[in-house]
């Protein structure tokens, strides 16, 4: 064995031994104080002679030598320690100072079990950057911790694309729903519903006159179906309360200022969608008999109408077509086909006259509406017939302007 090689002490100067993390650093760091003595020539001496200088002595000398002298400087034999070379240098100072004569190439040397130590501890110069083992710990937690809440994430986005997915065949292969709905989907008791949220007000509802009736029973099925409006400058309504009021006020004026016998149509459609019943499917409205009458609420010579109405009409007239109130057959007309008045209106008129029900009669080249079931040239069968004393006219229905 190589003299020169570091071997691990089997213990400390007081007798202790060396932990075995520094032996095994120890035993680890050998090749490379081989490969050092390899390459750099040292000095040669038996062991046990290293520079140890005695209490007393002086600075620089050496057992055996004076302390000016340097013929016994090859005889100095370094410990076998870590090694730091100097030359080339000038001025050098390690510790105390010591002053000598002549050319000086100092050897400075580490206890290897120093150098040992630190390896095993993780704080020597090679391992200087790299992660404690605390710190590693740390590292990897939060490493498993980063990977669980991407796993998580990840079931959680497949888990709620999957949810939407299912839904969406289901809704698919289910069969889609009729543009015209029935039933009640409202949540009421009392109120029906024709469905698409189009509520049906009946007379107790909005406070109709309990004595107010039409004389005439309306024959089912009925041909025909009159489209109305209330005219007068009359704002459209847009939500219960407000046509609720309109309602009355309109059955106060029919009966009170005009002596009909009750409000003048079947159906008043307001603007907020819903449908206010008027005569209702069984009693026959005050422009002629064998028809239905479906006023629009407000002055549609001025105001446009919404979807929402047209929507109420088509739930309406589609069930009555279900009931058998309505024929399969019915024909749409206006209500200035049947006499001269502003009624429906411009903008009301424009749009059921593009509707496929709708019936041209009573227009310029065409025979007049009802014609050919018997019906007057003029509907106006519930007006009263007073004899007229007078040189004015008889009153006119409110509906009419």
């Amino acid at each position: 064995m190589d003299p020169n090689t570091p071997q691990p002490s089997s213990g400390s100067a007081s007798g202790t031994p060396l932990p075995e993390s520094v032996t095994n650093a120890l035993m680890s760091i050998q090749p490379r104080y081989n490969s050092f003595h390899q390459h750099h020539a040292m000095p040669h001496m038996t062991s046990g002679n290293s520079y140890n200088p005695s209490p007393g002595q002086a600075p620089g000398s050496v057992p055996g030598t004076t302390s000016n002298s340097n013929n016994n400087n090859n005889n100095l034999q370094p410990a076998t320690t870590s090694v730091i070379n100097l030359s080339n240098s000038s001025d050098v100072v390690i510790g105390p100072m010591t002053q000598y004569q002549g050319s000086v190439t100092i050897y400075q040397y580490m206890d290897a079990t120093v150098e040992a130590t630190r390896i095993a501890s993780g704080r020597n110069n090679q391992s200087r950057g790299l992660p404690s083992p605390e710190h590693s710990s740390v590292l990897r937690q939060e490493r498993y911790f980063l990977y669980g809440a991407l796993i998580l994430f990840t079931i959680i986005a497949f888990s709620t694309a999957l949810y939407f997915v299912i839904n969406q065949s289901q809704s698919n292969s289910s069969p889609s729903q009729p543009e015209i709905l029935f039933g009640n989907n409202y949540v009421s008791g009392t109120i029906p519903n024709l469905g698409n949220g189009h509520l049906v007000i009946d007379r107790q509802n909005w406070g109709a006159q309990s004595e107010a009736r039409g004389p005439y029973p309306l024959q089912h099925p009925t041909p025909y179906v009159l489209i109305t409006h209330i005219g007068v400058q009359s704002t459209p309504c847009v939500d219960m309360y407000r046509c609720s009021i309109k309602m009355r006020t309109i059955q106060d004026a029919a009966v009170a200022e005009q002596s009909l016998p009750d409000i003048s149509n079947n159906f008043y459609l307001g603007g907020d969608g819903f449908i206010y019943v008027g005569r209702g499917w069984d009693t026959a409205n005050a422009y002629a008999n064998h028809t239905l009458s479906v006023c629009f609420m407000g002055d549609y010579v001025r105001y446009e109408p919404n979807d929402k109405q047209f929507s109420a009409l088509d739930h309406l007239l589609a069930h009555g077509v279900a009931k058998d109130y309505l024929t399969k057959d019915y024909k749409l007309v206006a209500h200035n086909q049947t006499r001269t008045t502003r009624s429906p209106g411009p903008y009301i008129y424009e749009r059921i006259s593009k509707l496929p029900r709708w019936s041209p009669c009573g227009s310029p080249g065409y025979s007049a509406c009802g014609a050919e079931i018997g019906l007057p040239t003029v509907w106006a069968q519930d007006y009263p017939k007073k004899t007229v004393t007078s040189n004015h006219p008889p009153t006119v229905n409110q509906a009419d302007v």
